[in-house]
């Protein structure tokens, strides 16, 4: 059977390609090697995890913060069992809307692992071992990564284990270990530490949230300190060992000194990588770069003229909306089209709470390309809404270019900011001044009048509230 477009992979940027390749007149098909659609977003990532990260949220807001708002109840408790069945039920629905919008779009979709035959065919291997070769003009390869760990480390999958098995552990651990203070362990490690479990952050890196802005990284350390999470920065691990149903990670300090924690789960959470397993890119000759990520040009078109890559298994942010701008590019770029993609414009979020989020330039960033800047800086704790609904803990700040005013990034740790940071990005899109932004009439009382505030304070200076 021959196709306009064949994708490898379901996940955020393989099936949001396909949808918009079928609109616009593609005969599209989709291989997909497991039984269900959607990828590591959908399955093992970004939807579980925010059902765990909701489902403990309210737990503990009714542990910690109901009696406050005059509400009083019995003792909290919670089951975690239903917690998880609660969140395999969210995960089934969104695989069963991906796999109806699958048929809408008269889209095929193939069960078993793709692999290259040439460069225009691609062998489909079944689980029962047997096998079909499917044609395509073009074909877009969108795998997506797998969790990465460190050379010395034994993946259990019991005791020491990837975000995939922490968002179905049978049990809340009595003292989580996670190795990483980025997204993942901060996340994952919030929910099992509003459920009651100890938890010790190990990060390499003298901060958390390494690759953020500074004041952001140092904000939230201190809020999800105030919480209970314990954070050893600035400590190189070394050996990860499982005694039975203990786990001793052993790590070097700045002093160099060796330091020993104990707990009955580890998390491993040092990042992703590429995932091109299978694939046979080398029978026809498509080149990855050293980080095993698959090459590709600004078109996202690989060295080979009618493969494309995008998402996770190409370099840059390994975020699930960014392969879904990265599909709908290619889809339209196949299909006629001249679309684009700013990579800068692409927001960074972290849905502990308070939440964090971001887009454009850091500090550091703008301080290293010697661009003379100007920063605006709000608290949420001036906030007439922050005081309401009690969630005083955060910031807004605004970035922008000292002699333009141009907006140049935004940094948000705050209540909703996960939603907020459009406001941002739609300014920066549109290539507002901190002035545009400031001048614009946000409703009271709103967290969105942060964004307003801080844009004032880069402006001229003058919040109107602090």
């Amino acid at each position: 059977m021959k196709y306009d477009i064949i994708v490898i992979g379901s996940g955020p940027g393989g099936y949001i390609a396909g949808i918009r390749a079928s609109q616009l007149g593609k005969k599209v098909a989709i291989i997909e090697k497991y039984s269900t659609l959607g990828g590591t977003c959908t399955n093992v990532g970004c939807i579980p995890s925010k059902a765990l990260l909701d489902s403990s949220h309210h737990y503990y807001d009714a542990v910690n913060h109901f009696e406050e708002h005059g509400i009083s109840v019995e003792k909290p408790s919670f089951d975690f069992g239903k917690m998880v069945d609660r969140k395999a039920k969210i995960v089934e629905t969104t695989t069963g809307g991906i796999k109806y919008l699958m048929d809408k779009n008269n889209i095929d979709v193939f069960e078993g692992l793709g692999s290259f035959e040439d460069k225009t065919h691609v062998k489909i291997t079944k689980n029962d071992g047997s096998s079909e070769i499917i044609e395509g003009t073009n074909i877009i390869i969108a795998t997506g990564s797998k969790p990465s760990t460190l050379p010395f480390i034994t993946l259990d999958k019991e005791r020491v284990i990837t975000s995939t098995e922490a968002l179905k552990l049978p049990e809340v651990p009595k003292h989580l270990l996670v190795i990483g203070g980025g997204v993942i362990g901060l996340e994952l490690g919030s929910v099992y530490k509003r459920l009651g479990a100890d938890v010790t952050v190990i990060e390499y890196a003298p901060k958390i949230t390494p690759t953020m802005d500074a004041d952001v990284s140092k904000e939230l350390q201190k809020v999800l300190k105030k919480q209970g999470i314990k954070f050893a920065v600035s400590h190189g691990v070394t050996s990860v060992e499982r005694n039975g149903e203990e786990v001793i990670v052993k790590a070097n300090n700045k002093k160099g000194e060796e330091v020993t924690f104990t707990g009955d789960y580890c998390l491993v959470a040092v990042g992703r990588k590429a995932y091109t397993a299978g694939l046979g890119l080398e029978k026809v000759g498509v080149e990855v770069n050293e980080r095993g990520q698959v090459s590709v040009n600004d078109h996202l078109q690989t060295n080979i003229n009618n493969i494309y890559a995008i998402g996770d298994v190409v370099k840059g942010a390994m975020l699930a909306h960014k392969a879904e701008e990265e599909g709908v590019v290619v889809a339209e770029y196949l299909a006629g089209e001249k679309p684009h993609i700013d990579y800068n414009l692409i927001p960074g979020i972290i849905y502990t709470w308070p939440e964090v989020a971001a887009v454009g330039k850091t500090e550091d960033e703008l301080k290293e390309a010697k661009i003379d800047y100007k920063s605006g800086k709000f608290s949420m704790r001036a906030l007439g809404r922050s005081r309401a609904s009690g969630d005083l803990d955060g910031f807004v700040k605004v970035l922008a270019d000292k002699n333009t005013d141009e907006i140049l990034g935004v940094h948000m740790v705050g209540a909703r900011v996960a939603d907020l940071i459009m406001e941002a990005a739609v300014a920066m899109e549109y290539r507002a001044s901190a002035e545009d932004l400031a001048r614009i009439c946000h409703g009271h009382p709103t967290y969105s009048e942060a964004v307003k505030e801080a844009a004032k304070a880069a402006w001229d200076g003058k919040p109107l509230n602090a």
